[in-house]
C-alpha cells in the first residue's frame, strides 16, 4: 500500500516555524513527509533531518524528499539527542512533532490501527516488539483497566478489562473486530447507542500502551527542547487530551521564570524563562481545512520559542 498522508495544520506550521533557509531543521515524525517536503523545498544552505519509527515511513520520506536537502533516519523522535549527534548536528533552528497515528497506518487494515476493519491486532507503529493482541491477552485485569482509564480517559475500564480477561481465557483475542465486538459488549446500551464508535477510546488507550507513546512524546520534548539553539521554534500537533495536556504542561513549564510559591511577597528562586509562548492557545485547523480532511478536526498547534 502506498503510503500517502495529508500534512495538518500545513500553512500554521511553516508560519510557527519561521523558516530560515540556511537553518537546521527537525521533522521528528516524518510519515508520508508532507511537512518534510515543505520545510526542505525552503531551504538553500540548510538541512532537514526526518525521523519515522515506521519502516513504511522511512521508504516513502526517502523517496519523496529525494533531491532536497534532507537526511530520513528510522528512529524515535525520543532518540532525538543520539541522532544529533550521529549526524554531527549541534543545534537546531526548528522541530515539528505532528503526533497520534498517519493516514496509512489507519487506513492499511493490516496494520491492526483501525476499529473499522478486521485485521490481526498490532498496533506497532515501528513494526517491531510486542504487539496489541500481546498486552490483551496477557495483562491483568487490573492493568488493562488502568491503561483504557489512563489513556483512554474511558469511564467503563474496569467493565472492558473484565469482559477482556473472561474472553481470553476461551478464545485469545486475535483480530481488531474481535477487540471492538468485545468492548462494546461491556457497555451500557445507551453507551452502545453513541454516534462514535464506543471502542475509540480502548483502541486510543492499547495503541498508546503498545507504542510507549506518552514515555516517548515526554522524554522527546525535553531531548528536542534542549536541542534549540536560541531563538529556534518547536511546534507540536497533537490529536487528543492526553497528548495537548502535556504539551501544555511543558510549554507553560519552560515559558515561566518563577517558581516561587505565591504567597512569598519576593521572588527568591531566581528563575528565568527559558522560552516564549508563540501561541497562548493552541490554532486548529480552518472550516476549509476540517470539510476537506476529517483527521483534522481535532488536532491542535502550540508554537514555543526557544530564548
Amino acid at each position: 500500500m502506498e503510503f500517502s498522508h495529508t500534512p495538518v495544520l500545513l500553512n500554521e506550521c511553516m508560519a510557527g516555524l519561521a523558516i530560515d533557509p540556511a537553518g537546521i531543521y527537525l521533522d521528528g515524525t516524518a510519515g508520508g513527509a508532507g511537512h518534510s517536503y515543505c520545510i526542505a523545498t525552503r531551504l538553500t544552505t540548510g538541512r532537514l533531518i526526518a525521523l519515522d519509527q515506521d519502516p513504511d515511513a522511512v521508504a516513502a520520506a526517502t523517496a519523496r524528499l529525494k533531491g532536497l536537502p534532507a537526511r530520513v533516519v528510522q528512529a524515535n523522535f525520543r532518540d532525538t539527542a543520539a541522532v544529533l549527534a550521529a549526524l554531527g548536528v549541534p543545534a537546531l533552528n526548528g522541530a515539528l512533532l505532528d503526533l497520534g497515528v498517519s493516514s496509512h497506518q489507519l487506513d492499511d487494515a493490516a496494520r491492526g490501527f483501525s476499529y473499522l476493519n478486521d485485521a490481526p491486532l498490532d498496533m506497532r507503529m515501528s513494526q517491531a516488539g510486542p504487539t496489541a493482541a500481546d498486552l490483551v491477552n496477557t495483562l491483568p485485569r487490573e492493568e488493562l483497566a488502568r491503561i483504557l482509564r489512563e489513556y483512554g480517559e474511558e469511564p467503563h475500564a474496569w467493565a472492558i478489562a473484565g469482559r477482556l480477561a473472561a474472553a481470553r481465557e476461551r478464545e485469545l483475542i486475535a483480530t481488531t473486530g474481535q477487540l471492538a465486538q468485545l468492548v462494546a459488549s461491556a457497555l451500557p446500551p445507551a453507551e452502545r447507542r453513541k454516534h462514535k464508535n464506543p471502542a475509540r477510546r480502548t483502541f486510543q488507550a492499547i495503541r498508546i500502551a503498545v507504542n510507549g507513546e506518552m514515555d516517548a512524546l515526554n522524554e522527546g520534548l525535553e531531548a528536542i527542547f534542549a536541542a534549540l539553539a536560541p531563538g529556534g521554534r518547536l511546534c507540536v500537533i497533537t490529536f487528543h487530551s492526553l497528548e495537548d495536556r502535556l504539551v501544555k504542561n511543558k510549554f507553560r513549564r519552560w515559558a515561566t521564570g518563577c517558581t516561587c510559591p505565591p504567597e512569598l511577597p519576593v521572588c527568591v528562586c531566581g528563575g528565568r524563562p527559558k522560552a516564549q509562548l508563540i501561541t497562548r492557545k493552541p490554532l486548529v485547523a480552518t472550516a476549509g481545512e476540517q470539510a476537506a480532511n476529517r483527521r483534522s478536526r481535532s488536532a491542535k498547534l502550540r508554537v514555543l520559542q526557544k530564548l
